[in-house]
């Protein structure tokens, strides 16, 4: 096996594994969260090696934009779990919502070649590892719950972006397995490419989690997943009647265009509001919040935060399902009382996978490209801003003052 590093330098943003800058940071982000993004933080722009092909298959990718997930800010901000440290290796180069260009194969590398525009799969599961025969998990098709994260010649890594081998597209380039690179029709632009990604995620959430015919469907949050799941319905034919909770004004717009029928701001008496839509009853209870109900049958959480996880629970009728798409962490005062009372079923999505769609197997990566390219996903004008990597505080500035801002996408451009 090659080494894994060129001899070329490339500028990047590195997440290292400090222990030092984690326990600074912990200690005096709620005071001084400006820590995260200074010289003390995790997080360092800095000059890295450029990675080497790991193996014949591999290609160098050029990257042309860099999606910035709001799972790349909880992990700037350390609110990811501890627990996921296993399933990653340090210090990597963050970044898995890529688009670019082919620059270099490796000698059995078929169907790619320089020059060609690729959007990027970024699950490193036991294909992209080369491990034969793949866990029980890939034969399904269920690749974002791999065995083997963990081994094979690689590093430790879910993705490209939290992987040391493979580097990650907030820097130049980055290196990937050729059944992770998917052909952007000469159609589709990169701005509209970059976002295949993150609908990507949704798509997979609402095809293993579909609603009941007649089922009210409640959307909690509306930044790029939530916004994801909701076109994802009506892409994927189903005609409920949904309802999208937004923070922010210009989300609640953007999720009326992608096909909610109402949209309740997260503001004030909102979850009275979302009770008096599907005429559900509204109890007080000794202390805190309403209790409803008869709320809506399925939940997509698709934020993850303390907040939002309460809403989902405390809204959702009895005996509904609650799809966690937001990547929760370690929420903290949520009543899980409502699991129990209401008997709701909880289940967890992440990133991608083979999905039966029309009766036919089909990646949702490779679905969530083609809706784009047909235009079957209203999703033009969702990437709001853009940023040079060197101006990477600029952009998280703005990334976490969605409401200030409007964004509802951010990328890094690389020219």
């Amino acid at each position: 096996m090659p080494g894994r590093w060129g001899d070329g330098a490339l500028k990047a943003l590195q997440f290292t594994d400090s222990k030092f800058r984690y326990a600074l940071g912990k200690a005096l982000g709620q005071v001084y969260p400006g820590i995260h993004l200074s010289s003390l933080g995790n997080l360092l722009y800095r000059d890295v090696p450029e990675p080497r092909l790991p193996g014949q298959r591999w290609v160098r990718v050029r990257t042309r934009l860099a999606g910035i997930c709001g799972s790349d800010l909880n992990l700037i901000r350390l609110h990811n779990s501890p627990s996921l440290s296993p399933f990653v290796s340090f210090p990597f180069t963050v970044g898995h919502e890529n688009v670019g260009t082919v620059g270099e194969v490796g000698p059995a590398v078929k169907g790619f070649q320089p020059g060609d525009r690729v959007a990027v799969d970024p699950l490193l599961a036991c294909e992209a590892r080369e491990i034969e025969p793949p866990c029980p998990h890939c034969q399904r098709g269920d690749f974002s719950i791999c065995d083997n994260f963990t081994r094979g010649d690689l590093a430790r890594g879910m993705l490209i972006g939290n992987c040391r081998d493979t580097g990650g597209g907030w820097s130049e380039s980055f290196v990937a397995h050729e059944t992770q690179l998917h052909h952007i029709p000469d159609d589709l632009s990169d701005e509209e490419a970059v976002l295949v990604e993150p609908l990507s995620c949704s798509l997979h959430a609402v095809a293993r989690h579909r609603p009941a015919d007649g089922e009210v469907v409640l959307v909690v949050g509306a930044g790029i997943i939530g916004l994801g799941v909701i076109a994802s319905l009506r892409a994927l034919g189903h005609k409920n009647r949904i309802i999208a909770l937004a923070r922010h004004e210009h989300q609640g717009e953007a999720a009326a265009r992608m096909g909610a029928d109402e949209v309740v701001r997260a503001r004030g008496d909102y979850d009275r509001k979302v009770a008096s839509l599907v005429g559900a009853s509204v109890h007080r209870p000794i202390l805190g919040p309403p209790v409803i109900r008869g709320g809506p049958g399925l939940i997509y959480e698709c934020v993850g935060n303390s907040r939002s996880i309460s809403d989902a629970l405390r809204l959702a009728g009895s005996g509904g399902r609650v799809v966690l798409a937001g990547l929760a962490s370690i929420p903290s005062g949520v009543d899980w009382s409502r699991v129990w009372q209401s008997q709701l079923t909880i289940a967890g999505t992440y990133a991608s996978g083979l999905e039966d769609i029309d009766g036919q197997a089909v990646s949702s990566f490779e679905k969530a490209l083609q809706l784009m390219s047909a235009r079957a996903v209203p999703f033009v004008g969702l990437l709001t801003h853009r940023f040079a990597l060197a101006d990477y505080r600029q952009a998280f500035e703005t990334a976490l003052d969605k409401g200030g801002n409007g964004l509802i996408k951010a990328t890094f451009v690389f020219d």
